[in-house]
């Protein structure tokens, strides 16, 4: 896709768009709110996100987890909708909706016929602003949070682990906090910590408006200006000044064990730049770094390496993403067979990442995943919720229309010398965080007749 600057005759309330080739358009309404309009007209529906500037790194010390915590309280009333009445309305339309939370955004959305589209933005306009919170509301998605917290993260020693993780790797950055907040901290919450949070994010000028499906920019444009358009932007808005990381001097290292783990493994994270608005060739590489090194179980490096090769992993990856607003991570992960210990799976993947920064990448590879990637962009057109979703999480964290739509040739043209740059400038061991997930180790016949 490629974006066309038009200067384009518009009604009051708006400025001037920058309309895409093919079928992307963006506006920015007189009140701030971004609208991105999609266009897919093969079936009469539309997918409608919202997503709000702020999220779990957004957060006010000593308040973990209220971003999450709000995205439920969301689903209560307002002046004219009782609680549930939102999903129930959706449901009856034929449609579905749903939200998430991120480090740097929260997200709503629904999936309807064309024709109610007008629908979800009057709903939607309505709980931007005028949310009714009573103490039972609160009180009640409290606990929801705590058992989700309790479910997912505190029965799951994978989890406690990546959490563990993260804090000991962003000692100072909030990218440190867990998106469901510390549990000590979400039992706090309360009705006055929603509200200041909701009257301190929740506005049109923090708010981007993602529409895809088979709608037109001209009557995508009129239905926001119509519900969304007459709410008054918010003075609290404040820029994203977020805490730095100082600088990591040293490797840190986790050990959990929890009588729960089956499947030992060995993941570690490095430090590793996002993607920069109007500069993204170094995320990039390392996008590609990732597909090269672990991104395929089968003929990825790691796969030939340690699963087939020297037959000491049953699995192995390497990840990284790099759509956020700040400095995260990249990932290598390696799960060893059965008796193989934790020592030498890591060894052997470590020693994988230094035979591969010598001898470099193979060209015959890079080219046939710069074939899989183009292809797998091809197809996600195919799919109008994944680009808006795709469109919102970008521009949530800063960058541009223009940014989404240069990614894919700037993945085509990254070289295998970019790729090697940043291979040897993110696999600085100073710079990362090594856990290990494993279980207790049996008790000897000695210690079983201590005991």
């Amino acid at each position: 896709m490629r974006l066309i600057l038009a200067a384009l005759a518009i009604g009051s309330g708006l400025a001037a768009p920058a309309q895409a080739t093919d079928d992307v358009t963006s506006f920015t309404l007189e009140n701030g709110l971004e609208l991105v309009v999609i266009e897919d007209h093969r079936a009469p529906v539309v997918t409608h996100m919202i997503w709000y500037r702020t999220g779990a790194a957004d957060e006010t010390p000593g308040h973990s987890g209220i971003a999450h915590f709000f995205e439920h309280l969301m689903f209560q009333g307002t002046d004219d909708l009782a609680p549930g009445e939102f999903s129930n309305t959706v449901e009856a339309q034929g449609g579905n909706d749903n939200a998430f939370t991120s480090w740097d955004y929260t997200a709503y959305f629904q999936r309807v016929a064309a024709d109610r589209l007008g629908l979800m933005m009057q709903m939607e306009a309505e709980r931007m602003r005028d949310l009714i919170l009573s103490e039972e509301d609160v009180a009640t998605e409290r606990q929801v949070i705590i058992e989700e917290r309790s479910q997912r993260t505190d029965s799951n020693p994978g989890a406690l682990l990546s959490e563990q993780m993260a804090a000991a790797q962003f000692l100072n950055h909030p990218y440190g906090r867990p998106i469901i907040g510390w549990m000590h901290e979400i039992t706090a919450l309360d009705r006055d910590d929603a509200l200041a949070f909701y009257a301190a994010n929740y506005a049109p000028n923090n708010a981007i408006v993602v529409v895809a499906g088979d709608v037109t920019p001209e009557d995508a444009r009129a239905l926001a200006e119509t519900h969304y358009g007459p709410l008054q932007p918010s003075d609290a808005i404040a820029p994203r000044l977020r805490p730095s990381e100082p600088p990591q001097l040293a490797e840190r290292r986790i050990v959990l064990t929890d009588e729960r783990v089956s499947e030992p493994y060995v993941i570690r994270s490095y430090l590793a730049t996002e993607r920069k608005p109007s500069d993204q060739r170094k995320a990039a590489a390392l996008t590609l770094l990732a597909e090269v090194l672990g991104g395929n179980p089968t003929t990825s490096v790691f796969a030939r390496e340690l699963q087939f090769g020297q037959a000491v992993a049953t699995w192995s990856a390497a990840f990284y993403d790099g759509t956020s607003v700040d400095a995260d991570t990249f990932g290598v992960y390696i799960m060893p067979v059965p008796g193989v210990p934790l020592a030498k799976a890591e060894a052997a993947m470590d020693a994988v990442i230094d035979t591969f920064l010598i001898e470099g990448v193979d060209p015959e590879e890079l080219d046939r995943i710069k074939t899989q990637v183009r292809a797998s962009t091809i197809y996600a057109r195919d799919d109008a919720g994944g680009l808006a979703r795709m469109y919102g999480q970008a521009l949530a964290v800063g960058l541009t229309v223009q940014d989404v739509q240069d990614w894919p040739d700037i993945l085509q043209s990254v070289t295998e010398a970019e790729i090697m740059a940043a291979a040897a400038e993110v696999f600085d061991r100073k710079r990362a965080v090594t856990g290990w997930l494993q279980a207790p180790e049996p008790a000897t016949a000695e210690q079983e007749a201590t005991e």
